[in-house]
């Protein structure tokens, strides 16, 4: 995915932030694009963040083939993308979802496949950060009807995790499956009902990369109806959130996506988060808030 040389991209300007977690070092040229950027030290527990991209009227997705990605969200935004590959550089996981796969499917999640430009950036603050590798891929699938062709199984630029179903994992073995994939079965528990039929658990999830991985910096990068399963279990920290300077709009039963689909929060448990972090980009703005 090609992106304008970095000296193109006007530097984020900070509205707000707090002074909450430590300073991370970022290498000059991510430094003069972003600024200050802090993050939490997890010590027993992981720290999980997402990130999404939305229009002013909340849609994340449009939903038409050849336009169901980000960038026709964003307006195919060179300071979003850098965004996201700084988040992806500091991660020790990227999840997502079977069908954000379905959407990129030669993808692979990784800050460099997001802004090459930046690559060599990228790499020098993971190396500062003591991250040896570049994050574990972990794709989530209930019924494992995944192609295991896909470069993010294949390029070998990353391990990748699929956490699906036992009856997914069946369909999933009558594939070869490729060294660098390594592939957990969740058994249907007594929630199953709760989460709906072949649907799997955020915490069955956290649990399934914490026996793969050690990492602490988990960021889920969707769709949606994934991250609503992990804002309905209570574990997702922090929420960034590009709003793009557009009006997407939506007819009547049309299936545009916002945020979080398949679950309802407001007016009986509302999630309230709150702003820790505000920079600007043009007319986009970059927000941050954090979840307890």
């Amino acid at each position: 995915m090609p992106g304008p040389v970095p000296a193109a991209v006007a530097s984020l300007e900070t509205l707000f932030e707090t002074k909450r977690g430590k300073v991370l070092p970022l290498p000059p040229g991510l430094a003069r694009l972003y600024g200050c950027l802090r993050m939490p030290l997890p010590r027993l527990h992981p720290h999980v963040f997402s990130n999404f991209v939305s229009t002013l009227d909340g849609v994340v997705s449009l939903s038409v083939p050849g336009h169901a990605s980000g960038g026709d969200i964003s307006g195919s935004s060179a300071q979003d993308r850098v965004v996201m590959g700084l988040l992806r550089a500091i991660a020790d996981v990227v999840i997502i979802g079977s069908g954000t796969l379905g959407v990129d499917r030669r993808h692979v999640w990784t800050a460099e496949a997001i802004f090459p430009a930046l690559a060599k950036e990228y790499r020098q603050l993971g190396e500062a950060l003591d991250k040896c590798s570049v994050p574990l891929n972990v794709i989530v699938s209930g019924g494992g009807e995944i192609d295991l062709s896909l470069p993010v199984f294949t390029s070998g630029k990353v391990q990748a995790l699929i956490v699906t179903t036992t009856a997914g994992a069946k369909r999933l073995l009558k594939q070869k499956v490729p060294d660098s994939v390594e592939i957990r079965a969740i058994r249907r528990s007594a929630n199953a009902d709760r989460h709906g039929a072949g649907a799997i658990p955020a915490k069955a999830i956290l649990d399934e990369v914490s026996r793969v991985s050690p990492g602490k910096l988990i960021l889920v990068e969707g769709g949606p109806r994934l991250l609503g399963d992990f804002y309905t279990e209570r574990l997702l920290d922090e929420q960034f959130l590009t709003l793009a300077p557009q009006i997407a709009g939506r007819e009547i039963g049309d299936r545009r996506l916002s945020l979080v689909m398949g679950k309802a929060f407001a007016p009986r448990d509302p999630l309230w988060g709150k702003l820790i972090d505000l920079r600007r980009g043009g007319s986009h703005l970059f927000l941050r808030y954090s979840f307890p």
